[in-house]
Formats: structure tokens, sequence, C-alpha cells
């Protein structure tokens, strides 16, 4: 076996995870919560309410997925989001509504979390294309209010690459890209069922 055919592994597996979730993300980004924050007209309460349901996403994986990779990805910590939220809905004077569990599942594997994580941390990438559109409402056009859709700054596109070249040993070294897909799709009908039901 040459030694060129491990990215070429690890590069199919990756289209084939995007092809098999980008039905359920299509689907995601189409709900009206979702579509809201790219619209040219978007209101600061349309804003903060997408926040809410998304601090939900991110306390639900920091308390549920996080652990199961803490001795797995060193820079895990940098990963946490939920405080950026916080701290833009403080400096929007807007109320964290109330802990609401997005992934109902019992028992959790390495792979089918790996899989969730997929999700989370894609949409911090996602979020740099949306910080975009948000930063031209009067409210959000300075540093402040933006920092959970600024994601890593700079470094986010290297964040990204470093997981997913991450994701890809493990699918390789563990040969379980099914249970991959299966907690990605998951993640995106959870996060879906959690934004309809708002």
């Amino acid at each position: 076996m040459s030694t060129n055919s491990t990215p070429a592994i690890a590069s199919s597996f990756l289209n084939d995870l995007k092809t098999k979730t980008a039905d359920s993300h299509k689907k995601l980004e189409e709900l009206p919560v979702s579509m809201s924050i790219m619209s040219p007209d978007m209101k600061i309460e349309q804003y903060a309410k997408y926040l809410n349901l998304m601090h939900d996403v991110h306390q639900d994986t920091e308390q549920t997925v996080f652990p199961l990779f803490a001795d797995l990805i060193e820079d895990l910590e940098q990963r946490r989001k939920k405080q950026l939220i916080e701290a833009d809905l403080s400096f929007l004077n807007f109320d964290l509504t109330p802990f609401e569990k997005v992934f109902n599942t019992k028992e959790l594997s390495v792979p089918f979390a790996l899989g969730i994580l997929y999700v989370v941390e894609g949409s911090t990438l996602g979020g740099r294309f949306i910080l975009k559109n948000v930063s031209k409402v009067p409210e959000l056009s300075g540093d402040q209010g933006v920092s959970y859709f600024n994601g890593y700054g700079e470094r986010t596109g290297s964040f990204w690459k470093s997981f997913l070249g991450f994701l890809s040993e493990y699918e390789q070294e563990h040969n379980c890209g099914d249970t991959i897909v299966e907690g990605a799709v998951f993640a995106f009908d959870s996060i879906y069922n959690h934004f309809e039901s708002k």
C-alpha cells in the first residue's frame, strides 16, 4: 500500500459524511429560526432567540459529549462556546431561557458522540458566514455581542482542519464510519427538533 492512500481514505470518509448528512443539514438551515439570522432584515429579538437555542445545544454538548474526549482532543477546552453566548446575551440585555436538553439519548459511544461533535464544530465554521450578516445590524457592528459567531476568530479554519484530522484518524483506526454518520444525522435532527419546537 502506498503512503499516499491514507489522506485519500480520510478524504473519502469525510466526503461520505458530508453527503450522508446533507439532507438533515439542509432541513435545519431551512427552518424559519435558522433563516432569520441570515435575513437582511434580522431583528435583535430573532438573534437573541437563536443564541438562546444554541446555548442549549452547546451546554448539552459540553456536559454530555465533551467528557468522552477529555483525553483524546488536546484543545478541547478551547472549543467551549457556552460562555460566549452568555456574554453576547448579557451585552444585549437578554435573559437566558431555562436549559432544555437537546440530545436525548441514554448511552453515547465515542464514535456516535464524534458525529455530534462534527455537527457542533461545523456550526462554528458556518458561524463565520453568519457573522458577516449579523454585523450589519447597528447594535452588533462592533466587537461585542458577536463573540459566539466570531468563533475562533482567524483560527477558525485551522481549528476545523485539526478537528477533521482527528475525526479521520479516529474513523480509520476504529473503522466506525457508519456510527459517526449516525451520530451526525442524530445531531442535525435533534437540533432541528429543538429549533422547530420554539
